[in-house]
């Protein structure tokens, strides 16, 4: 909106100055997009009518206009997910595209995991044994939380994905070593200098990854597919809706359904079990050829 309205007064702010905005943008932008766009600008009227310096709030006599169709989100075979988890075995983003795929959580929930949440041994309460788990209760959103209070939750890991991780922090300590200095030792997946990764490094690397896999077009993936397909593989595996929606943090079974299932099912274990028996060859060292 800066480039296009940001040197004009609210005060002075016309409804067809608006229209016209979102008419051009629309050429460019998703619907979805439009709509954050006209939100963004109707809160901002809307502040400076509280604040007395303007009289009426012109923005919502406009509509939004049809955008650009975005390309539709896509998930993994299940034949394509072993190759992903097989063929990425030797790059550095190897167990961050095992822990999306086999526990669903977001990029911004993985960029922000820390080992202080990531307990491999698992533990023993009241006489009870609990197996390795991950305390998904962080993001890199403003202030740290996750995106609603549903996706803030504790799922146990699958048998690779424990595999995994113990191997990464293993490569993760003597690159520590080898480095002239790192930012943050907690961080799980971090950069080179040990910093947060962004999502510009995520989908770099995802890209580099997926070169190592006959039949992927590296260019045509991005991480937030990984956890479409996690979505996609439960659900063709039989698990139910509710639970899925569960494991991702969804606040209910609508977006779930409508945008992350794409195939043709306290302490949330129904994912992990689910992997295990989708992917237990992998986590022998076996193949099913």
């Amino acid at each position: 909106m800066i480039p296009k309205l940001g040197a004009r007064k609210l005060r002075d702010l016309r409804a067809d100055e608006v229209d016209l905005l979102l008419a051009d943008l629309s050429r460019s932008l998703s619907t979805n997009t439009l709509r954050q766009v006209r939100s963004c600008l109707n809160r901002s009227v809307r502040r400076a009518m509280k604040r007395n310096l303007v009289d009426r709030n012109v923005v919502e006599l406009c509509e939004v206009p049809r955008g650009r169709e975005g390309r539709r989100s896509k998930s993994l075979t299940l034949d394509q997910a072993r190759d992903v988890l097989t063929m990425t075995k030797d790059d550095p983003l190897h167990c961050y595209i095992v822990m999306s795929l086999l526990t669903g959580a977001g990029t911004e929930e993985l960029r922000a995991l820390r080992w202080e949440h990531v307990h491999l041994e698992g533990a023993s309460r009241g006489g009870v044994l609990v197996p390795p788990y991950v305390e998904v209760w962080r993001s890199v959103r403003a202030g740290g939380d996750t995106k609603t209070r549903k996706s803030r939750r504790t799922l146990a890991l699958p048998t690779l994905a424990v595999a995994t991780l113990r191997e990464h922090r293993s490569r993760q300590a003597q690159t520590r070593l080898r480095a002239a200095s790192w930012a943050d030792e907690g961080i799980v997946f971090a950069t080179a200098a040990g910093t947060a990764m962004d999502s510009a490094n995520v989908r770099r690397d995802l890209r580099r990854a997926l070169k190592a896999v006959p039949g992927l077009d590296p260019e045509d993936w991005t991480p937030r597919e990984l956890r479409h397909s996690f979505v996609s593989l439960l659900s063709a595996w039989g698990l139910g809706i509710e639970d899925i929606s569960r494991l991702v943090g969804h606040n209910g079974t609508h977006v779930t359904e409508l945008v992350y299932r794409h195939e043709l099912r306290p302490m949330i274990q129904t994912g992990a079990t689910a992997m295990d028996s989708l992917f237990a060859a992998d986590s022998t060292g076996t193949s099913d050829a």
